[in-house]
């Protein structure tokens, strides 16, 4: 188990890491954000036609790959699943339309905090609130039941397909989308990128690093480690930003953000209770895809259908703001996964005549 020292490291690795891709061409305040990169990637791939966000993220596939190494190296490569798939495809779906609400997954909350965006702290708010209530359910008894061993094939195919997207980055590109302007557009080297990824995956989990488990933990057991590398997180992306003249203090005139307080507060909170209700955040279940967890595969694969089903029907937010279409879409999302919540943590026992 990580211990107090560890994990302060472990966040300024990712703060260091995160300023580095953006100094060498990443977006401002998206140095490093899994929502951000999935719907990327599923724009490359066709499965939104957003101009603007399309580009498969060496980044994650880095994650995958560093998660799969790791793993196998430290001889703990187990192959599970059988968990409520179903759920878990829903609950990532509708995580990744809050984010794309928000503009961002818990990391990219974080990383632009620490850049000024003060919109980004109402965020905040948000997301304690959705975990907050996700604990609640916990404390009443939600399981989405166990997971069994699968055939090692399962936990391999996560692996092998980033082997091959990456195939195809490197090899094929024109069978790819890439965005000619907007964040897109903007992209550190591939090795780089990949280089990344690979560590961030290494590090996520070998330190069981998860951005919703600081706040979780702390309400739950009176375990702060986690949240200590959320703190040395900020701290050193807040002065690498002073450092670099990438510090912009306020809520007007941020990167790939929106003002709309009230759905940058709903949006994180959304995205606060599925991360609890699937057992992690965005980073966290795309590691364990990666060290053979076909649950959390599932749950990645629900967040790319979300991020491409909220583009092509207009439900992502845009410096402009929140759509019509994203609020009604966030309104459907939300009770399904109130009713996911509700139905297995009171319904099964009723079912069970406890």
């Amino acid at each position: 188990m990580t211990n107090r020292l560890t994990m302060p490291a472990v966040g300024a690795l990712t703060a260091i890491i995160s300023l580095t891709l953006v100094a060498y061409g990443n977006p401002a305040n998206m140095g490093f954000c899994i929502a951000c990169f999935l719907r990327d990637t599923a724009g490359a791939v066709g499965l939104h036609n957003a101009a603007a966000v399309q580009y498969v993220r060496p980044e994650v596939i880095g994650i995958i790959l560093g998660a799969f190494i790791i793993s196998i190296v430290r001889k703990e490569f187990s192959p599970k699943g059988g968990s409520a798939p179903m759920s878990r495809f829903v609950l990532g779906f509708a995580l990744m339309v809050g984010a794309l609400i928000f503009l961002g997954c818990p990391l990219r909350m974080i990383i632009r905090i620490a850049g000024g965006d003060l919109n980004a702290i109402v965020g905040l708010v948000g997301f304690a609130v959705g975990i907050f209530g996700g604990v609640f359910f916990l404390n009443k008894g939600y399981t989405l039941k166990r997971t069994y061993d699968v055939a090692k094939t399962d936990g391999l195919l996560v692996p092998v397909i980033a082997l091959v997207t990456l195939g195809l980055l490197v090899i094929v590109p024109s069978i790819l989308a890439f965005s000619e302007t907007g964040p897109g557009s903007m992209r550190a080297p591939i090795w780089m990128a990949l280089a990344a990824g690979a560590i961030m995956g290494a590090v996520g989990f070998a330190s069981r690093l998860c951005f919703v488990a600081g706040i979780r933990d702390s309400v739950l057991f009176k375990h702060f480690s986690m949240l200590s590398a959320f703190i040395s997180l900020i701290v050193v992306i807040f002065i690498g930003n002073l450092v670099l003249g990438n510090f912009n203090l306020g809520f007007e005139g941020q990167p790939v953000a929106h003002t709309d307080g009230l759905w940058n507060f709903l949006g994180m909170t959304l995205v606060g209770l599925c991360s609890v209700l699937l057992g992690g955040c965005p980073f966290r279940q795309i590691v364990l895809s990666g060290s053979g967890n076909s649950d959390s595969a599932v749950a990645v694969l629900g967040m790319i259908a979300g991020a491409a089903f909220a583009h092509n029907f207009g439900m992502a937010s845009s410096a402009a703001g929140v759509t019509n279409s994203g609020k009604i879409g966030f309104a459907i999302v939300f009770t399904l996964v109130i009713f996911i919540a509700l139905y297995n943590t009171f319904g099964k026992k009723k079912a069970s005549g406890i």
